[in-house]
Parts: C-alpha cells; sequence; structure tokens
C-alpha cells in the first residue's frame, strides 16, 4: 500500500528524500495465520532460549562468546574482515602481524553491549541512551569522524561505494525533519500499545534503520536495539537474542525487504521475515546452550579421571578457558602459581585429552586455544 509508511519529497537540492509516518503502522498490521503461527513460533523460542540460559551452571560462560560472536557478524555486515578468533587473540594479548586491522570495530561493539547493560539499569531505552551507545561504538575506528553519539546534521544515503546522492537506492530524511522524527520514535520506544513485543521491535527496527539517523553504524546500531529492548523488558535476563547470523545469510533478502516497507508499506512480508529469524537464532542459540553444558560436564570428567592429584589445577584453567579460550603457557603458570615445568605438563595433558590444540606450530611461543568451546560459535 503505497504511502502507508511515509512519502518521498522532492528536496530543493534535486533529491527525493523519504518522510517516513510515525509508528504503528496504519492501517494496522494484519495478522494473517501465517503471521501469527510465526509469532507463536518466536515467541516459544525466545522463551525456551532464556530458559536454557537461566539453567547454565555459569551463564557469563555463554554469554561471553556470543556476544562476540555477534559482534564480528554484525560488523562483518558492515565490511570488517576481523574474524572470531582474531577477537580472541587480541583480548588475550596475543601479536600477529598479519591480523586484520579492524578488531577494534568489533571490540567496540563488545564494550558497546556491555556499557548499554548497564546503563538499562538506571536508564530507560531513550534517545540519550542510543546516543550513548552509538559513541562507544564508533569509538576510535572507521567512521568515528562522523560524529559519534550524535544525530546527524547533514543529509546521507544508501547505495554502492561511489554512489551519488540523486542515484542513491535509498535518501533517509533530510537532517531538518529528524528531531521531530526522533522524538517520535522515542515515544513510541516507551508507548503502551496492544502489539505483542516481537512485532514491535520488528517495527523499531525497520523504523530506526529508515530514519538512519547517524551518519555511520545505523546498521550496527539498529541490530543492538532488538537485544537491548528484550533485556529491557526482561524477556531475555542476558543478552543473548542476536539476529546478525541471519541477516547475513539472507542480507539481500533484509534489504529488499526493508525497501519493499518504504516503497509499498509491505509491513506484513517484513514482520514474517524478522519473526522468522527471531525464531531461527533463537533455537539456534538454545542448542549452543546445551552443547555447553554437556561439553563441560564431559570434560569435567575426563580431568577428574585423568589428571588424578593435578584434576584441580586442571579444572581451575578448564574454568578460566571459557573467558580466555586462546592462552600460552605462561597464562597457565601465572594463574595456578606453578612453575614452567608444571603450566607445560598440564597443557600437554589438557592437549593430549582433546580439550586443547596448539594454533602455531612453533616449539617456542606456543598458542593454544579450547578448541571444542570456540567450535561452537564458528558456524
Amino acid at each position: 500500500m503505497v504511502g502507508r509508511s511515509g512519502t518521498y519529497v522532492q528536496q530543493l537540492e534535486g533529491y527525493k528524500a523519504f518522510i517516513p509516518k510515525n509508528l504503528p503502522p496504519s492501517p494496522p498490521v494484519e495478522f494473517d495465520d501465517e503471521l501469527r503461527t510465526l509469532l507463536s513460533k518466536a515467541d516459544r523460542a525466545v522463551g525456551r532460549l532464556d530458559g536454557s540460559i537461566e539453567a547454565l551452571p555459569n551463564p557469563e560462560l555463554f554469554v561471553f562468546m556470543y556476544v562476540r560472536k555477534e559482534a564480528v557478524l554484525s560488523s562483518q555486515i558492515e565490511g570488517t574482515q576481523a574474524s572470531l578468533g582474531d577477537v580472541l587473540e587480541v583480548e588475550a594479548q596475543i601479536f600477529d602481524p598479519l591480523r586484520p586491522d579492524d578488531t577494534s570495530e568489533i571490540l567496540n561493539y563488545v564494550e558497546a553491549v556491555n556499557y548499554g547493560l548497564e546503563r538499562l539499569k538506571e536508564l530507560p531505552m531513550s534517545l540519550r541512551l542510543i546516543r550513548e551507545i552509538h559513541a562507544h561504538l564508533m569509538d576510535g575506528v572507521r567512521g568515528q569522524h562522523a560524529t559519534p553519539g550524535e544525530f546527524r546534521r547533514t543529509q546521507n544515503w544508501i547505495g554502492s561505494a561511489g554512489v551519488s546522492l540523486n542515484s542513491a537506492t535509498f535518501v533517509p530524511p533530510p537532517p531538518s525533519e529528524l528531531p521531530g522524527l526522533l522524538s517520535e520514535f522515542e515515544r513510541y520506544l516507551h508507548a503502551n500499545d496492544d502489539l505483542p513485543l516481537l512485532i514491535r521491535l520488528g517495527l523499531i527496527h525497520a523504523h530506526f534503520e529508515t530514519l538512519h539517523p547517524f551518519l555511520d553504524g545505523n546498521g550496527r546500531m539498529g541490530r543492538l536495539l532488538i537485544t537491548f529492548c528484550l533485556c529491557e523488558q526482561e524477556v531475555l535476563t542476558k543478552p543473548v537474542l542476536y539476529l546478525s547470523h541471519y541477516l547475513k545469510q539472507n542480507r539481500m533478502r533484509y534489504y529488499d525487504l526493508l525497501q519493499a516497507v518504504r516503497d509499498e508499506g509491505a509491513w506484513e512480508p517484513w514482520l514474517k521475515f524478522f519473526l522468522r529469524g527471531v525464531g531461527e537464532v533463537a533455537n539456534e542459540a538454545s542448542t549452543t546452550a546445551r552443547k555447553i553444558v554437556q561439553m563441560r560436564e564431559s570434560h569435567r570428567q575426563a580431568i577428574i579421571q585423568t589428571l588424578g592429584k593435578g584434576a584441580g589445577n586442571g579444572l581451575k584453567l578448564l574454568e578460566t578457558m571459557y573467558n580466555r579460550p586462546y592462552f600460552k603457557v605462561a597464562t597457565v603458570q601465572k594463574l595456578l602459581q606453578v612453575s614452567s615445568q608444571a603450566a607445560n605438563t598440564l597443557t600437554e595433558k589438557l592437549e593430549g585429552l582433546g580439550l586443547i590444540v596448539e594454533t602455531t606450530g612453533n616449539k617456542r611461543n606456543r598458542i593454544f586455544r579450547y578448541d571444542p568451546y570456540v567450535s561452537l560459535f564458528l558456524d
């Protein structure tokens, strides 16, 4: 339905910019059988995910890696090349001159998640919080000159590299319209309407991407909004639902459906796509959480049965590897306060059990990886 979501308005400079209508859509979202079924499945999947995380002996074991996996995928959608392994190595202070130099963008994403969740304890989801999170997201990386933490005051546009404003795929609202539109957007963030939360989140994400309120980082910020809203509403106790894997796999479909919302008012196809993604990623995350529980218990038993008197140190190292899956022998020595020989012996025993692998092929300055755990997040 053309005009349902907004209209293109000719600007004095010669291009047409899109001025969106405020949420919720009018006419209202039409709930056919397919949409209801997808909503029900997505709701159940999110509920199972939250229960799976709550059942973990230490939920942070899962959250640590899952947030980093999302940071990598979300940043890769925007063009970064660094991998999850690159990020984990940097955090373990392992130097590699061949590593892509854009790991800082991914680490910023992790920092933005942690910062936003802390701030949510004292500040509701709002324009102020969105700006603060964005400032952490863009600090010192590509786009750092594009006013991190500040809504844009100039026109931006979406299109392939080198495309001009007049031939852009999509031109968001001009900066003169942005303050009023953002105020209405914030109002909707706090609104109490009759729409289910996941439907509201689908609307909020699409509308944010249409507003494109920052000069850079809109995609990452828009995806983060989904998780922050779920945590704020206490639907999830931990930040463990992220759509980047699904959106990366279906990138062109994602872009096409967002554009169809603007051009045709096609909210329902977008919402079905969004709900399908929520259900898929929630189920995948629940499966991974269950695998971590099973793997941790299996590895604990292997250490207890094999290491004898050294099992205590082995178990202590095992728990540490969930937060530092890449490490050196010197790290083990410092952690356990043992000799270099004892640290080497323990490392060799864990390697023999298949719990860790050496990643460099060197005889000195070796780097080990808790491979079964890291592998759960690499698919």
